[in-house]
Order: structure tokens, then C-alpha cells, then sequence
């Protein structure tokens, strides 16, 4: 079973208590009507599968029910960290040394 930190409730529960909400840290295209078929694909579509420390958006639905963000190593599945919607990305060289 995997657990998992919420940072605004500041608890870490079961997976059962959130939803995976797909790749973090994609940036939104501003007019998609201005994209072609295949960019628009890509867009919906194509994502990074990495080996290792991945970015991802987490729900706590069973809770506060709020977004946030977290990077989860897909080759252990384990949570690495855990930081609110809205802040910037974490170095992953900072987060491996600290390990």
C-alpha cells in the first residue's frame, strides 16, 4: 500500500484517500485553436514515462479535496516529496543529495 502526505492537511494516509490527476508541471496552451492536429495530440496525449523520480498531480479526494503536486520514484513507487499546487518545481539534484 502506498502512502501519501497531504501538505495542506499535513496527514499521510492510504492511496485509497487520493486519485492520480496525471503529469505535473505541463504548461497549458494559451489558444489551442491556434495548434495543428498533431500538436493538439501530442498535447493531450503524449507524455514523459521516465526511469526514476516522475512529477506528478495528486487529488486528496477523501479530504480537503485539493490539488497538489508530488514526485513519486517509478522505479521503487515510492513518494519522494510532497509541496502544494502552484509552487515551482523542486531541484531534483537538492532533493537526491538531501536523501
Amino acid at each position: 500500500m502506498l502512502l501519501i502526505h497531504c501538505p495542506y492537511c499535513d496527514e499521510t494516509l492510504p492511496e485509497l484517500e487520493f486519485a492520480y490527476a496525471g503529469e505535473a508541471h505541463i504548461a497549458r496552451p494559451e489558444d489551442p485553436s491556434t495548434m495543428s492536429d498533431e500538436e493538439w495530440r501530442d498535447f493531450l496525449f503524449i507524455r514523459s514515462n521516465p526511469k526514476g523520480p516522475h512529477f506528478e498531480r495528486w487529488r486528496h479526494v477523501h479530504g480537503c479535496a485539493r490539488f497538489f503536486n508530488a514526485v513519486r520514484d517509478t522505479v521503487s513507487d515510492r513518494f519522494l516529496l510532497t509541496y502544494k499546487a502552484g509552487e515551482p518545481r523542486p531541484d531534483l539534484a537538492s532533493l537526491e543529495a538531501a536523501q
